[in-house]
């Protein structure tokens, strides 16, 4: 291993590079210091909450592990290597992530960027470059102090399911019990003596109904019939459904709590953490409210699929994550809580006697999966969890291995430049830790919280696509595991407008590895398993909650063709009145030209042939210098980047993968004319939100993804005081396939009317004199 500096004993007061590596590889010191004492406790980066800091004090005295039970190395024998195997994925993918930011996410779309993978470090906006490495040491460090294994780090071998046995025997739910005390105890008692049918509870009603074989074999054969209704707050909505018995829903007048039936300590604890979203004018007979979670509320509660596609990062994002966090977790207390009052059940019951009543679980244990961008939105989430379980500052919850959670998923706000300016909403979904690569699996069982639990020891599972992608793996790979997902009871995704910007294929490989068989039993007691997962319809159960910043194609796909709740589906469906282009502030000529394309797959081909022999030779004069060309497919952008070469044509390009250096030089040649053209990618756009300088004339070889991205690039023409207004132009390409992104940008009145005139060409005129 050779000579060690600072010599003997001297060296174990600070763990060098190399004994962490070792530490992260075996599981353990080297022998060489096999005792470690006096580590300096690691700078506190983040806040939770103050009420949760029983975990640390209490970790102090659990350093010595108690002997494995007999009980717990049965059930190790029983279970088999996929877990190991993903977790041990998860520290590779972990300690290969560590190096550099992975917010492209698109190893799979850069055939032709040579230096993509080291570019993607200068893609992340500035307040990200923190060095995860050194995080993650920390947090090693960190539970070395505390006696916290990382449980979820199981390079170890697969004989080592997880070291951390005291709390697995503390979080499982096979062994405990109802605690008298615990909130919800009484309510569960009062619905497990009444008879199923007559339950008034949401979850009870929606997880105990039975469904038929004829009921199942419609809802995969025939189509699904829609109605529509208009709601006070969320406008107009779209109800789809196959069984003829659902009906839509009415928006209460009055807004009853008790209909939600919540938790017990939930009904406490919600009215203080939302308190921040209420305004003075709120009614008081619905005090914890506001009307957009109300309405939201009443269709989570019915457990239907919901597609929220307005949700704003500035005004409504924060209001949406504590309604959705809610719901959550009063489905994971409720669901806990029918095992743990099964179990006293059937602890007391005759020996020889069995039953069907005691059917409350699914085949793997995780029930609901939360899908978010970045490690920010994890650290929220976990946030609003414990602020809703703390009661009180007197009754604290447990919550284990917070000290590495906030070291991996907080951040220093030291670190972001001072000077960096950008537009309110880039600040909005940029805060943070925006790291793409991460999971996390929360277990929580009464009054306490379990961070870092294998995901078969789960309830809650929060990742990025990213990091579910490296877990499910492809066909053909050793190491993958996705049992875990056979029983996911909710599905929750957020912000999915920017997995857009990620790579959408990920999102599309979770969708198909969602609610299989699994196909190891991972020890699970099938006398408890209910008979929807048993028969493979836990996908009928399955309540999907998609949340968007715009309407898109590819993300209605997923809500139309992934979700199959038997109690139908509810979209929010309203049309853009007043489009981006009305935000345009340049006295600017905006031309339209519709492309004629047969059909969708032949859009690409058709936009690349109307460019090349109709736009680009009205261009190429010398005289229409300065013009920027907006590509918001990568791929769009690598086959004009090729044609451009290939034609000879004096152009710079600037992409995601683009190095800083080689941005300032295409910036500069632009502004100075050196470069005739100027081609820019969306995702580049995204990301940096730089203002490019020189612009005369723009070309969107495609509407954007997002509608103000339309009005912020034509208003950099404004940046340039050269004095030549008059010349600007601005020409945009457009399909009939492209309706939603061309309402977002000019309305929905002329959309109609772009999209079913005889002429190909429209003018609109922007500008102060208007």
């Amino acid at each position: 291993m050779g000579k060690r500096g600072g010599g003997g004993r001297a060296a174990a007061l600070g763990l060098s590079k190399r004994q962490k590596k070792h530490l992260k590889e075996f599981g353990e010191e080297h022998p060489f210091h096999d005792k470690v004492s006096g580590r300096l406790e690691a700078t506190q980066i983040c806040e939770l909450s103050d009420n949760s800091d029983k975990s640390s004090a209490e970790s102090d005295s659990e350093i010595e592990v108690e002997p494995v039970p007999v009980y717990h190395k049965l059930l190790a024998t029983l279970k088999t290597s996929p877990e190991s195997e993903s977790e041990e994925e998860e520290s590779e993918s972990e300690e290969a992530g560590e190096s550099e930011t992975e917010l492209g996410s698109e190893g799979s779309q850069e055939p032709e960027e040579a230096d993509g993978v080291e570019a993607e470090k200068d893609e992340v906006p500035a307040q990200e470059e923190v060095t995860a490495e050194d995080t993650a040491e920390e947090a090693l460090g960190q539970e070395q102090d505390d006696g916290v294994d990382a449980s979820c780090d199981l390079s170890h071998g697969a004989i080592e399911e997880f070291t951390d046995v005291k709390h697995e025997s503390e979080f499982s739910l096979e062994t405990n019990f109802m605690e008298e005390e615990s909130g919800g105890c009484d309510a569960d008692k009062k619905e497990s003596n009444s008879p199923r049918a007559f339950s008034q509870d949401p979850f009870k009603q929606h997880m105990d109904k039975e469904l038929e074989e004829k009921e199942v074999e419609k809802m995969s054969t025939l189509s699904k019939t829609s109605s529509q209704i208009k709601w006070p707050r969320l406008g107009q909505l779209t109800f789809s459904s196959t069984l003829e018995k659902n009906t839509t829903l009415k928006p209460d007048k009055e807004f009853d709590v008790k209909k939600l039936h919540l938790h017990k300590p939930l009904e406490s604890t919600w009215p203080k953490v939302n308190k921040q979203f209420l305004s003075p004018t709120t009614k008081p007979s619905d005090p914890s409210f506001t009307p957009l979670q109300r309405e939201l509320l009443s269709i989570m509660n019915a457990y239907k699929d919901l597609f929220y596609p307005e949700r704003n990062a500035l005004t409504n994002g924060e209001e949406i994550r504590h309604a959705y966090c809610l719901h959550a977790l009063n489905h994971v207390l409720k669901a806990n809580a029918q095992v743990l009052s099964n179990n006293a059940k059937k602890r007391d019951q005759k020996p020889g006697t069995d039953s069907d009543d005691y059917r409350d679980q699914g085949l793997t244990r995780p029930k609901v999966l939360m899908i978010v961008p970045f490690r920010e939105c994890a650290l929220r989430i976990v946030h609003i969890l414990i602020t809703l379980l703390e009661v009180n500052n007197k009754r604290k919850i447990d919550v284990s291995n917070k000290k590495r959670f906030k070291g991996e998923f907080g951040s220093d706000p030291e670190e972001r430049p001072p000077n960096l300016k950008r537009p309110e909403d880039y600040e909005a979904v940029f805060t943070g830790n925006i790291d793409d690569h991460f999971r996390i699996g929360v277990a929580i069982l009464q009054k306490s919280m379990r961070l870092y639990a294998p995901f078969y020891s789960s309830d809650i599972i929060i990742a990025s696509p990213l990091g579910m992608r490296t877990v499910i793996g492809a066909e053909g790979e050793k190491k993958r595991d996705f049992d875990f997902l056979s029983s996911i009871e909710m599905l929750i995704i957020d912000q999915a407008d920017i997995y857009l910007m990620q790579n959408w294929e990920h999102v599309l490989h979770l969708m198909k590895h969602i609610n299989l068989l699994p196909l190891e039993s991972h020890g699970v007691d099938f006398s408890r398993v209910r008979m929807l997962s048993l028969n493979n319809w836990s996908k009928y159960y399955r309540q999907t909650l998609l949340f968007s910043a715009l309407q898109d194609p590819q993300i209605n796909s997923i809500f139309n063709k992934h979700c199959f709740n038997y109690t139908g589906q509810v979209a929010v469906r309203n049309v853009p009145l007043i489009g981006s282009i009305s935000r345009v502030v340049v006295q600017l000529p905006h031309v339209f030209r519709r492309i004629e394309a047969e059909n969708l797959t032949s859009v690409i081909d058709t936009r690349f042939q109307f460019f090349i022999d109709k736009v680009l030779p009205e261009y190429r004069d010398s005289i229409m210098s300065h013009t920027l060309i907006y590509v918001p497919s990568y791929f769009d952008y690598v086959r004009l980047r090729n044609y451009f070469k290939k034609e000879d044509l004096n152009f710079a390009h600037i992409c995601e993968y683009t190095k800083k250096g080689g941005i300032c030089r295409a910036r500069r040649f632009f502004l100075e004319g050196e470069k005739q053209f100027l081609l820019l990618t969306e995702r580049f756009h995204f990301y940096k939100r730089y203002t490019i300088k020189g612009i005369r004339n723009l070309i969107f070889y495609e509407l954007p993804t997002y509608s103000h991205f339309y009005s912020e690039i034509c208003n950099m023409m404004k940046a340039t005081d050269s004095g030549v207004d008059a010349t600007w132009t601005c020409t945009v390409l457009y399909s009939k396939y492209d309706a939603q992104k061309l309402a977002a940008v000019v309305g929905i009145d002329r959309t109609a009317q772009m999209l079913q005139s005889k002429k190909n060409v429209h003018l609109f005129v922007t500008g102060e004199n208007d």
